[in-house]
């Protein structure tokens, strides 16, 4: 926004802090009304000007000058947060209710229907329609009475908390239908709006939408505050619960600009977190004002036009990013193509700093269309959709092709477009002004100027032309202004606003304070302006006539058209007098025009010329006798003159009146001269020797010439000649006596004497009288000058340059000085005849020396010796830099001719200028900032004294207080470099300051008390010491309100200082370590605090004999003693010393063989991790399983490949009779007890889940009921137990439940770190040896499975091509202790790694071929006739048996199918596996140590020492583990666990319902259910989601860490010690903080907002439709009933029990079904 320009030039500094003295006086409040309640909102009618103001509890109808004309009271109500409105029918409450505050939320206007819309908190935001011109009564009584279909819908439109926003709006659509836009803050559950013992069941904020048009046509009731455009359509904005805790939407206006209703919204949600980042959002929605579309009853959605963009106000980090108040306004852009539409806002930051922006609505226009432009053909980061709205139509902008958008579809979009839309950029202005506490703006455009009213914080309304020109408001009490504030609709002069208490009619402008035409348009106020025929200032509007061309002079034009008169002649003896008006004046033809001289008297004038600006009036001049008498000593008199128009002035101004006769009697000795040297004419009478005015040409001897002529030089005189004495004759004489030789020095003074009327001249270089001069010349030397001063000056000149000399000149008015050719203007008043002048040194372009030259009557000229320079000052330092803005800050400046001139200023940012020049005793602590900036400073306390301080640091200064005679409250001040610390803002004063101004601002308060009185312990005044003693004294201290501090005490004893150590405020110790030495006897204790010193006791110094013997005495004895004692001890390490040497021996080898496995062991944990990285190979892709594998696997465990060729392949699909045909050899049809009946119990819920799944929400509802009976049971026992194991059916639908629902978040979060952990276990189990009899490994975390054994495996690489597979040959790592199988399986993983496992060929189906030297190959086997035999057990063979070199080449292929030998080596190995043996004997004996026993004991080892490598493959598995673990506990934003917060919610309300409040058991509850029922068991079992080989050791392995994650989620702590199993001990550390995750993750789902059984049952019919036909759902079915079949009896009388059943006649039901089954047609039919 270009700011408009003053029109006048900028005024000085002093008239600019004239104008802030009046500046409160700018603003005048006209009306007021005080409401005893806080205030809402208000509306004003723009046609009756009535006012509506709502209040808490109160509704106002007030007149135009804020009168009550009606009142009506709208609360308190009796009502509960969580019960619905009572106007719903059939809305019963539970919750008790109470007396509740009703705050008004909304207040709209609808003229044509004549109603005012009253929204408040209570009832859920309900609405009232009320009439305009009684607000008392109801307009519309809505719900009508009687009527049933009223929705809570209907009825809940506002928010219902006192704190959450509502805006709205009322717009007429295209077909005369009216519509009420409202946003209101969304207020439910999840909330901090929403009360903490809320009830799930809560439905009211489940449907309520953020934003919604709603009908408000008052007569169609059926339809009133309905949002329904069609029966298929919902015209509403409305946020999915799950991601409303990012979408918390505080609504601050909404308005109408064109068709288009925009919304100004902050997203609280990202307040705090990014404070640079803009959280204000605007909003825009199309309304249906026109006729645009190609159906007029084709209606427009909401969501089909949203689009949204951040607004940002301010750069650079400087961010304002809270938006408080909007104000759209048209203003003049500056560029003479009129008004242009912006939108003003007022924006904060967290530290109140505010700034006020402005953004065109053509660049938000603009920004929209491209917006949607991109969105449809060019997607870009800059635009997305808002799939956050449940309305919306998708998750992402789609390219449509070529497609090309229509300007309405640019504009407001379209039904086949993404919607709705949010601009990711945001529009971007620069703060036009910043300041602190602003809450409100309104800007108007008044004259082509901007004028913009700001409201703040702390009660001021300020006014705003330009950043120089502000004017501010007090307000009453200071109250906060509203962020609305609106123009009077019939006079934009008045200003209507609202306070927290107070309703003000403000008027914009005070124009009658300024009394003249150029004070008014000097004043800066673009309201006021200059009324021509009434002479004053005012607003336009109140100037009378102000239509007519000319007749009002606004800002713009400028002082310059101020009326002015031009008189014509100025001087006059008796005349008509012409008169010239300038400025802009309107034409004066027909008004009644007259001449006012200030007498009383005017004269009627005659208008001469009536067209332009410039008018000329001919005024009759008064008689003479009718003017006042020109004063004794003057010749002429000065008369104001005023033009005045139909009797009111419009402008004045003066003329001369002169006496020619009182010219001459003025200067009787020069009456001649002064007669003809008269700036007006005169005439000399040289008969008469008097002065006339006028000529009369009888006359001859009338002189009439303007210099003096010899003809005027004839006067008495006498020279050294006394006057005859006459007595007779009676004359009355003056006569002057004077000397020309005295004071006459030279030649120009001589002459200069004429003006006095000294007869004087200058002959023989002497003054004489000029009778005595035979000759004498006028002519006077050449002037001659002696002296400048200064030498220097600036090149801006204004420097007053003294010139000192002789001979220059006799009279000012012919002396002419300059500089080279600069001049310089002579001071009339400060020149001395001849001998000095002063005169300002004019301007020059460069610097320059030159000399000074006089000229006397521009022929006679002296120079200067001395040269005058034009320099150049040059500033180079400044000490120091910063300063205190109260001033007093000593500057030192250094530069180059900073002496420069005649006088030296110095300005600081325009500040006024200063010269530059070179019991107390308590320390008091003034803490601030800036003091680095302070080179002195003083306290003075008031009344009492000044003392110096110490500056400590840039934030602390130290001082000694005074001390004082009494105790008293003291006022303490500080000066800061000699200047009054008054606060911390500028010491200025001007509209900033006064709204932060405070009381005694820079006084502080001082309290003095009463001394503190201390004393020992027992009060002795004498205390006896030994010398040479540590002494030790207490010292109490009386009570006191001193808080002193323990360093301000000091303690000394004589001339000793005391130790102090403290016990509490009362008490402290004083000690001395060293001997008391000293001549006296007794010496002082002396307490000091500050000034304070108060003797307390003495101590008295006495002998020490007694002391000394005893001394040596107790020295003795314990000598004694510790020799007795070194014998026994020397004793007993002898015998030790020969035990510890047998031993020694022993230990020695042992400790070297832990400290090198040890060593290892670290090396290893060191290592492992990075190259485990490396190895890792995340390109190959997850096979994960097929849904139906997955659910097969899961619910049927131990029959999962049987179910996965039945359940999963509808077999049946086109048979009508296709379960009667089931074969009878179906797994499922053996008989129950071979499995038991808990596999009985949890295949009948598998089989119901696979029938039911088409149905989950019916399903769920099933189990939930059949949980709910679950729960009574175990609550009635121990409800601890409860979901612990899987005992019944409704337990293993729960487990079923689960897996349906978590396998997308399985698959799409946890599979990957799921994957990539079991990837780690077995890279690290093979990086290592493996025993392949006993599966034991070097690495491992399973104790059980550890390899107790030093086995050194060393990796070498060969290289493999396999015949047949399509692939080069690869290079596999493998190591030396390798079986020829370990081999084979991992060169098949080489080839395999990108495939599921279950395509894998197995190691017994292929060959390995050694090609060892040339053309000799060689199949390596497991056993051939080269196995060795080791301790009675065959041996493996390994890569080392077979000595293969590095780099060895291998080819590998299919074995022969018709080959015998198939699988010969491997089947050997399990075969014989009791003779056979790898690494280790089967039971754990090293056989290579068999022998061993028969040798040194050196050959032992404790297995224990290798546990470290379970702390190595720990490690290095660490990561993995813990990303593992983040994902399953972790809540993602885009994927967040609907069913798992839906469930726990359940499990939450089932607790409170039945009194459950034990935190402990809940969340077992919640342990039971997700991860021990179903993430244990996929950790466990990972071959239920990935088709990969799960071994024996990887088993082992998942076995502990899904302890650990058991561990993890119980609420006991684990008591741990040393003969506990490594499986818990290995991950005791990381159990709390696994802990402490779980607990989070539980929280999290806590704070989640709820799901409506509406929502979740839409969760689950997608998850239905997604899996649909993957089951065939007749076998399970038919697996039922034959369940069914079996127990029909107890089924039956089951049914007939249930009350319920029995009702429904379910037993009969189930008879028809057994019937149907079996073909017992007649059964059926009967029972029909």
């Amino acid at each position: 926004v270009e700011w408009a320009e003053r029109g006048a030039a900028d005024s000085s500094a002093r008239s600019t802090l004239f104008r802030r003295e009046l500046l409160a006086s700018a603003l005048q409040i006209q009306q007021a009304f005080a409401s005893q309640n806080q205030t809402n909102n208000f509306v004003v009618d723009e046609v009756s000007r009535k006012v509506y103001l709502a209040t808490v509890n109160m509704v106002y109808q007030l007149n135009g000058t804020l009168s009550v004309e009606v009142e009506k009271r709208t609360g308190p109500v009796e009502d509960n947060l969580l019960c619905h409105a009572p106007q719903l029918p059939q809305a019963p409450c539970e919750h008790p209710k109470s007396l509740t505050d009703n705050f008004n939320k909304l207040l709209e206007l609808d003229r044509e229907q004549g109603v005012l819309v009253v929204c408040g908190s209570v009832y859920q935001g309900f609405c009232e329609l009320r009439k305009m011109e009684n607000i008392s009564e109801i307009a519309v009584e809505f719900p009508p009475h009687g009527e049933k279909t009223v929705f809570p819908s209907m009825l809940n439109i506002a928010a219902n908390h006192p704190n959450a926003s509502t805006v709205g709006l009322i717009f007429r659509s295209h077909g005369g239908n009216t519509r009420l836009l409202v946003g209101a803050t969304y207020t439910g559950a999840g909330t901090q709006f929403f009360p903490k013992n809320h009830s799930k069941e809560d439905l009211r904020f489940e449907n309520t939408p953020e934003i919604a048009i709603r009908s408000l046509n008052i007569n169609d009731l059926s339809r009133l505050f309905t949002y329904d455009i069609n029966p298929s359509e919902d015209n509403v904005f409305k946020i999915k619960q799950e991601v409303k805790q990012k979408n918390k939407l505080n609504f601050v206006h909404a308005f109408i600009q064109k068709t288009y209703a925009y919304i100004a919204i902050n997203n609280d949600a990202n307040m705090g977190h990014k404070q640079n980042q803009p959280n204000s959002i605007l909003a825009r929605i199309c309304l249906d004002t026109e006729n645009t579309r190609k159906s007029t009853s084709e209606s427009r959605k909401l969501t089909e036009s949203f689009i949204q963009m951040p607004l940002q106000c301010g750069y650079n980090g400087n961010i304002y990013n809270r938006l408080v108040s909007v104000h759209p306004a048209a203003i003049h852009s500056g560029s003479g193509e009129g008004l242009e539409s912006h939108l003003f806002g007022v924006f904060t930051k967290s530290d109140r700093k505010s700034a006020l922006c402005a953004f065109r609505f053509s660049d938000i226009e603009e920004e929209i269309r491209q917006g949607r432009r991109n969105c449809s053909n060019s997607p870009s980061s800059d635009v997305q959709v808002l799939d956050s709205v449940i309305q919306g139509s998708g998750a992402a902008c789609v390219h449509k092709g070529n497609l090309v958008l229509q300007p309405e579809q640019l504009d407001c979009g379209a039904a086949h477009l993404q919607h709705p839309l949010a601009l990711r950029r945001p529009l971007r202005a620069t703060p036009l002004f910043e300041s602190l506490g602003l809450s409100s703006v309104a800007v108007d455009n008044i004259h082509n100027h901007t004028v913009v009213f700001l409201g703040t914080s702390t009660g001021r309304l300020r006014k705003n032309l330009t950043v120089a020109n502000q004017w501010a408001l007090k307000l009453p009490a200071g109250e906060s202004v509203h962020h609305i504030m609106t123009f009077d609709p019939m006079d934009r002069n008045y200003l209507y606003l609202m306070t927290s208490h107070h309703l003000l009619r403000v008027k914009v402008a005070a124009c009658g304070q300024y009394r003249s035409c150029s004070d008014c348009l000097g004043a800066g106020d673009a309201h006021c302006g200059w009324c021509t025929l009434e002479s004053r200032c005012s607003i336009q509007r109140e100037c009378s006539g102000w239509l007519m061309v000319r007749s009002w002079i606004g800002m713009g034009e400028g002082p310059q058209q101020c009326p002015s008169m031009t008189l014509t002649p100025q001087e006059i003896s008796l005349s008509d007098v012409g008169i010239l008006i300038n400025g802009s004046v309107p034409d004066l033809v027909g008004s009644r025009v007259e001449c006012d001289y200030g007498l009383g008297v005017a004269t009627v004038a005659t208008v001469h010329l009536d067209y332009g600006p410039a008018q000329i009036q001919t005024c009759p001049l008064l008689p003479r006798e009718r003017y006042p008498h020109i004063p004794s000593g003057r010749d002429h008199l000065m008369v104001p003159v005023a033009i005045k128009v139909n009797g009111t002035s419009v402008v004045s101004g003066t003329f001369l009146i002169y006496d020619c006769e009182r010219t001459g009697a003025i200067h009787p000795k020069i009456a001649c001269i002064s007669c003809l040297s008269t700036r007006w004419r005169c005439y000399w009478d040289q008969n008469s020797h008097s002065c006339l005015s006028t000529k009369d040409d009888s006359k001859p001897s009338l002189l009439e010439v303007s210099y003096p002529s010899p003809m005027c030089t004839s006067r008495m005189y006498c020279v050294n000649k006394a006057l005859p004495f006459v007595p007779s004759l009676s004359l009355s004489l003056s006569v002057e006596v004077y000397n020309c030789g005295v004071g006459s020095g030279d030649c120009s003074q001589c002459w200069g004497r004429e003006d006095q009327g000294h007869l004087c001249g200058w002959c023989d270089n002497i003054c004489r009288t000029r009778d005595d001069c035979q000759y004498m010349s006028s002519q006077c030397p050449d002037p001659e000058i002696t002296k400048i001063s200064p030498l220097s000056g600036p090149l801006e000149g204004g420097t007053l340059l003294t010139v000192q000399g002789r001979n220059m000149g006799r009279r000012a008015d012919v002396v002419k000085v300059s500089i080279g050719m600069v001049p310089c203007k002579i001071l009339p008043y400060r020149y001395t005849v001849s001998v000095q002048l002063v005169c300002v040194t004019g301007q020059t372009f460069d610097p320059t020396n030159d000399v000074v030259r006089v000229t006397v009557n521009q022929n006679a000229m002296g120079v200067s010796k001395e040269v005058y320079s034009y320099l150049v000052p040059k500033l180079l330092s400044m000490e120091p830099r910063k300063g205190s803005r109260s001033g007093g800050t000593r500057v030192t400046l250094r530069g180059e001719y900073l002496d420069t001139g005649s006088q030296v200023r110095v300005k600081v940012n325009g500040t006024q200028d200063f010269v530059v020049c070179t019991s107390g005793g308590r320390t008091i602590t003034v803490t601030g900032q800036g003091f680095d900036l302070v080179q002195s400073v003083s306290m003075e306390v008031l009344g009492i004294g000044q003392d110096a301080c110490k500056v400590q640091s840039t934030s602390m200064i130290t001082c000694s207080s005074l001390a004082s005679s009494q105790s008293q409250q003291a006022t303490v001040e500080f000066l800061l470099n000699g200047v009054l610390y008054t606060g911390d803002g500028p010491a200025f004063d001007g509209p900033d300051q006064e709204e932060e101004e405070e009381p005694h601002r820079g006084h502080f308060l001082l309290e003095y008390v009463e001394d503190p009185q201390f004393f020992t312990a027992n009060k002795e005044k004498l205390i006896k010491h030994h010398p040479g003693e540590p002494l030790t004294l207490i010292i109490n201290k009386g009570p006191s309100d001193l808080d002193l501090a323990p360093e301000e005490y000091s303690v000394m004893i004589g001339s000793y200082p005391c130790d102090i150590s403290f016990h509490n405020n009362q008490l402290f110790h004083c000690t001395i370590n060293g001997s008391l030495g000293s001549s006296e006897g007794e010496l002082p204790v002396t307490v000091r605090v500050g000034n304070f010193e108060r003797i307390i006791a003495k101590v008295q110094l006495g002998g020490s004999e007694l002391a000394i013997v005893v001394s040596i005495v107790v020295c003795c004895v314990l000598l004694l003693l510790c020799t007795v004692a070194l014998v026994v001890y020397c004793t007993k390490s002898r015998r030790a010393e020969r035990y510890w040497q047998k031993t020694l021996l022993q230990m020695e080898e042992m400790e070297s063989q832990i400290r090198d496995e040890i060593r290892k062991g670290f090396a290893e944990l060191q290592t492992d991790m990075t190259d485990l990285t490396k190895e890792l190979n995340r390109s190959q892709g997850i096979p994960f399983l097929e849904y139906k594998q997955f659910v097969t696997r899961t619910f049927f465990p131990k029959m999962c490949s049987d179910y996965e060729r039945s359940l999963v392949q509808p077999v049946y699909e086109n048979d009508a009779l296709g379960p009667r045909a089931l074969p009878e050899t179906h797994p499922l049809l053996q008989d129950w007890q071979v499995w038991g009946l808990n596999h009985v119990v949890c295949s009948l819920a598998s089989l119901l889940t696979i029938a039911l799944h088409g149905k989950l929400e019916y399903y769920t509802s099933i189990m939930k009921d059949l949980l709910v009976d679950l729960i009574d049971a175990s609550a009635a026992k121990n409800p601890k137990l409860m979901l612990r194991r899987t005992e019944s059916v409704v337990e293993k639908m729960l487990t079923n439940w689960m897996s349906i629902c978590m396998y997308s978040y399985l698959k799409e979060t946890v599979g990957e770190p799921f994957f990539l952990l079991l990837c780690a276990i077995k890279q690290q189990i093979n990086k290592g040896s493996i025993d392949a009899i006993t599966g034991k490994a070097r690495y491992t975390l399973n104790e059980e499975w550890l390899l107790r054994e030093n086995v050194e495996a060393k990796p070498q690489n060969i290289n493999v091509s396999f015949q047949g597979c399509g692939m080069d040959s690869l290079a596999v790592k493998v190591v030396n202790t390798d079986t020829i199988c370990q081999v084979k399986e991992k060169i098949l993983e080489a080839f395999y790694k990108n495939l599921p496992f279950s395509q894998w060929p197995r190691a017994e189906d292929v060959d390995l071929e050694w090609f060892a030297s040339g053309s000799n190959s060689r199949i390596l086997q497991d056993l051939d006739n080269t196995s060795v035999m080791e301790d009675g057990r065959k041996k493996l063979n390994t890569v080392t048996h077979y000595q293969i070199p590095e780099g060895a080449s291998f080819a590998m292929s299919m074995k022969d199918k018709r080959d015998n030998t198939l699988g010969r080596g491997r089947s050997q190995t399990h075969t014989h596996t009791h003779t056979l043996c790898h690494l280790v004997l089967p039971h754990d004996e090293p056989f290579e140590n068999k022998k061993s026993h028969r040798q040194s004991h050196r050959k032992k080892v404790l297995p224990e020492i290798y546990l470290t490598r379970l702390l190595s493959t720990k490690g290095t598995l660490q990561k993995f583990l813990d990303d593992l673990f983040q994902a399953i506990l972790s809540i993602p934003a885009e994927r967040p666990p609907l069913a798992i917060k839906y469930f726990f919610d359940f499990l939450e309300e089932q607790a409170d319902k039945r009194g459950i409040t034990d935190p402990d058991t809940l969340h077992i509850w919640k342990t039971n259910c997700l991860p021990l029922r179903f993430w244990v068991n996929i950790l466990k079992n990972p071959q239920f989601v990935f088709d990969i080989e799960k071994t024996d050791h990887m088993d082992a392995c998942l076995s502990v860490i899904a302890q650990a994650f058991i561990d993890a989620c119980s609420v006991s702590d684990l008591q741990l010690g040393k003969d506990s199993p490594t499986n818990k001990l290995l991950y005791a550390k990381e159990i709390p903080e696994y802990k402490k995750r779980v607990q989070c993750y539980y929280k999290q789902i806590h704070e989640m907002a709820p799901l409506s059984e509406q929502e979740m049952n839409a969760h689950l019919a997608e998850e239905s439709r997604k899996y649909r036909n993957e089951f065939n759902t007749n076998l399970a079915l038919t697996e039922i009933y034959k369940y069914a079949k079996k127990y029909r009896n107890q089924v039956v009388s089951a049914l007939e029990s249930n009350p319920t059943a029995k009702r429904t006649q379910l037993h009969h039901k189930f008879e028809q079904v057994i019937a149907l089954v079996e073909d017992n047609i007649y059964e059926c039919s009967s029972e029909a």
